[in-house]
């Protein structure tokens, strides 16, 4: 049985160790005791290191033969130090791992005025944090190149979940844009994404991107109409793009003002993938209760 590495151990590294635990021996790189018992409470077996202190790495050289890769880069700067603390960590080992799995975000792709996006599409991010994933991308495509190890990558949109719905957003009456003014926005269930890295590891060709979204694009306003309807909250009020400058924070505007429909084709056709939630109303229907 060979040895998997999740570095980045959370969500979606323990959906994805559900799915692959009867082919892989799974360990998971952690920084925290909590990370490290909800490890052995899944049967994953902990080492303990982190991303931003590259002394604390040496555990993981030579100790995988696959590695998913889902740790985000670090908060400030246009370069991902992390992963560049752990593809210097990988090297050191005397057998380099033979596939790598980067999850990385379709907001590389910058504002696209709502056109469709294939991953044929040159990216031209334009906030810090794309800055830091597309330099994440380079980095690993180059190493991966470079030493004969096949990387691929997923940019993935809005993750959604139980607990990953902006439910407190809808109850705090932040109000969302008019259609005029909203763009459109992306999402992938967490099951959804957690079967695509799995089929990545099968199938995903080296140096190759995929788009791991599903099939429907939507404005952003009309996501939150969605969520609110599940939930039975009040959808949030429609407002102008210059109204909106004065009532919602820098950090969501910075989302709010980019727009693309991302195209999926390439995770169905190469990777094999059969999505059980091709757009959020079904994931919603799909959905317990749970926040």
């Amino acid at each position: 049985m060979q040895n998997l590495l999740i570095v980045g151990y959370g969500d979606i590294g323990a959906r994805a160790a559900e799915l692959l635990s009867s082919r892989y021996r799974i360990y998971a790189l952690t920084r925290s005791e909590s990370a490290l018992q909800r490890a052995r409470h899944q049967g994953i077996t902990p080492v303990p290191g982190d991303l931003d202190h590259p002394a604390t790495l040496d555990r993981i050289a030579g100790l995988a033969d696959a590695v998913l890769h889902f740790a985000p880069p670090q908060r400030n700067g246009r370069r991902d130090r992390r992963t560049r603390h752990l593809l210097a960590a990988l090297a050191r080992g005397k057998i380099l791992p033979r596939r790598l799995i980067y999850i990385s975000t379709t907001g590389v792709y910058g504002d696209c005025h709502g056109e469709r996006v294939d991953e044929t599409r040159a990216t031209r991010p334009t906030t810090p944090r794309a800055l830091r994933r597309a330099d994440a991308e380079a980095s690993l495509r180059r190493w991966g190149t470079r030493n004969g190890v096949r990387v691929s990558i997923l940019r993935v949109p809005g993750i959604y979940a139980p607990g990953r719905l902006p439910v407190e957003r809808l109850e705090q009456r932040i109000p969302a844009l008019r259609t005029e003014d909203d763009g459109y926005t992306n999402h992938i269930h967490a099951d959804d994404l957690a079967r695509i890295v799995a089929a990545a590891l099968t199938h995903g060709r080296p140096g190759r991107v995929y788009n791991a979204a599903d099939d429907t694009p939507m404005k952003m306003a009309d996501y939150f109409d969605l969520v609110a309807d599940h939930y039975q909250l009040e959808r949030p009020r429609r407002i102008s793009w210059q109204e909106a400058q004065k009532e919602i924070s820098p950090g969501m505007l910075s989302y709010m003002n980019e727009s693309r429909r991302i195209a999926n084709e390439r995770i169905k056709q190469e990777l094999g993938v059969r999505l059980r939630y091709p757009g959020v109303r079904e994931g919603l229907e799909g959905m317990s209760d749970a926040k």
